[in-house]
């Protein structure tokens, strides 16, 4: 029979464990994040979705990269949890998922201010408004997550483009 100081310290035990693999997790979700945040085309792509969403093949029109590729990074940010997909019809549009935990929060909204400044991001917000008439300028977080947005499956994407990958540069896909 196990007293109660017995089960006060196996509790004491679950809590620690609990906290250290929480941190465990918390370091591993940040890794994941910095890395989804260390790639150029990542980071050009959260540009463009930093007001809006954004259909992937304005994302292809405006970064000038296959569309294969383009999907493969939207998964990556999609893993990570700051990028949400809604499919309408054959088209899927994507914009920020803004996390609940204020400092990764505070970590994409730095990261965009950021990118406000870099010559390629402004462009490319120049050849979006020019294309789609739409401004790209401000970062609005007011959009709240929707019912009709879904983690998309991306097993289902990747068939979808199943076809054009045969024009893909295999290089890419060895790269990413």
């Amino acid at each position: 029979m196990k007293t109660p100081q017995h089960l006060h310290l196996q509790n004491l035990r679950n809590v620690i464990h609990y906290l250290a693999m929480n941190e465990d997790n918390d370091l591993t979700y940040m890794a994941s994040l910095y890395m989804a945040l260390a790639d150029k085309t990542r980071l050009r792509l959260l540009n463009l979705m930093r007001e809006q969403e954004v259909c992937v093949g304005y994302f292809t029109e405006v970064l000038g990269d296959s569309q294969p590729k383009i999907s493969r990074h939207l998964a990556y940010l999609r893993n990570v949890g700051i990028v949400e997909a809604r499919r309408d019809g054959k088209w899927m549009h994507y914009r920020i998922k803004w996390p609940e935990d204020r400092a990764v929060a505070a970590v994409i909204e730095a990261t965009l201010r950021s990118l406000a400044g870099q010559s390629d991001c402004r462009s490319d917000i120049k050849i979006y408004d020019e294309s789609y008439g739409v401004g790209v300028r401000t970062l609005d977080r007011s959009v709240q997550h929707s019912e009709t947005y879904v983690q998309a499956d991306i097993r289902k994407e990747e068939d979808d483009f199943e076809a054009s990958r045969s024009s893909h540069n295999e290089l890419e896909e060895f790269l990413l």
